[in-house]
């Protein structure tokens, strides 16, 4: 029987990562001169980093909830249940604390830009969100099913629905997470929609890895479905529109990225899965397991969380060539930095979750 590991998901997670820290330091740090979209090399760059966010939100989806189902075969769907709740916290909190200006506070310079949401406090919200409907679905694992890609499926749709959205009368603290209005960079809508499309998939390979020919239909579906979506999805959306004369669905198609990128994604999938045997090479999937930390670490080193003090500050003045061996170089320091001087999330994590723990137990004991 084939293995239950799945390499593949630390490899894409690593590929992911690697692609935001090239697509963030040379976002930060190009000249504007050139960037131009009729330049072959410009231009094949900022489609393939579009991919790179949708990718990390599907498979943070897959992994969270394939180790949850893997927990309940097992009899610890509890406590992966009560540590996604804790991790999903976590998150949000980490989101936060990388944005606040500390030195500006000092300085008793005020704004409200550090409760701006951005990936870490989506995806933590969104795995919260997943333990919810796991819960609600009564821990079917068919129901549970059914329930993510028909979200997914929904969000997708509905995007024209809450595109422009302000929502001026909630709280800023929970408007930023439904309204980038105030300078969100992700919302958690749509970008909920791919973690359930990835919590989709995971129920896949759950109910079906150890069974024949399996990664063969599997890579074989990620292609035929991830072609259909990227070249004509908005095709069968205008077609069912004219079917159904509901305009909704030539609105979701005139302005057709989440299922183009979801496309893009299953591709990727497809390619990763295919030669997961060849890929498996252990610096691969150690940058896989440290994405937190590479993350926190890449966004105090370019953007200055707490000084303000970071690459940022060089400005948009580099050229193509010295963008690219920058990139490099900043991806190998970022990386080094995290193995061998950062244990990850470890100590706050462990604290964090003492803290509940010791909740709980005074709870039960009261």
């Amino acid at each position: 029987m084939e293995s239950k590991r799945l390499y593949f998901i630390d490899i894409i997670r690593a590929f992911a990562i690697i692609m935001m820290l090239q697509g963030h330091f040379i976002d930060t740090l190009l000249d504007i001169t050139y960037r131009d979209l009729n330049s072959i090399p410009f231009a094949v760059w900022s489609y393939f980093r579009g991919i790179t966010a949708p990718t990390f939100f599907t498979i943070s989806g897959l992994i969270f909830t394939y180790l949850l189902l893997k927990a309940k075969e097992k009899g610890l769907e509890k406590q992966r249940m009560r540590k996604g709740i804790i991790r999903g916290f976590f998150l949000i909190f980490v989101g936060y604390i990388i944005r606040i200006p500390i030195l500006q506070w000092l300085f008793g310079s005020f704004n409200t830009y550090f409760l701006v949401i951005d990936v870490l406090q989506c995806i933590g919200l969104s795995l919260i969100c997943i333990i919810i409907l796991y819960f609600l679905s009564a821990k079917k694992t068919f129901i549970f099913s059914l329930t993510t890609v028909f979200i997914g499926i929904c969000i997708f749709l509905t995007e024209p629905l809450y595109r422009d959205l302000n929502f001026e009368n909630i709280p800023l603290i929970f408007r930023n997470y439904i309204s980038k209005s105030k300078g969100s960079i992700f919302t958690i809508i749509p970008w909920f929609g791919y973690i359930a499309f990835g919590a989709f998939l995971a129920t896949i390979f759950y109910k079906n890895l150890g069974k024949r020919y399996f990664k063969t239909i599997t890579v074989g579906s990620f292609i035929s479905i991830g072609t259909i979506l990227i070249f004509y999805s908005s095709y069968i959306l205008c077609e069912i529109s004219k079917t159904t004369n509901i305009k909704l669905f030539l609105d979701a198609a005139s302005y057709n990225y989440l299922f183009t990128r979801l496309g893009n994604v299953f591709i990727y999938f497809a390619f990763f899965y295919t030669f997961e045997k060849h890929l498996k090479f252990p610096l691969i999937l150690k940058i896989g397991q440290k994405t937190l930390s590479i993350y926190v670490i890449h966004f105090i080193l370019i953007y200055g969380s707490f000084t303000g003090i970071g690459l940022k500050l060089i400005g948009k003045t580099l050229t193509p060539w010295q963008a690219v061996f920058g990139a490099l170089t900043f991806i190998t320091c970022v990386c080094f930095i995290s193995f061998y001087y950062v244990k990850t999330n470890t100590f706050l994590y462990k604290n964090l979750r003492n803290f509940f723990d010791k909740l709980k137990s005074n709870q039960n004991n009261g």
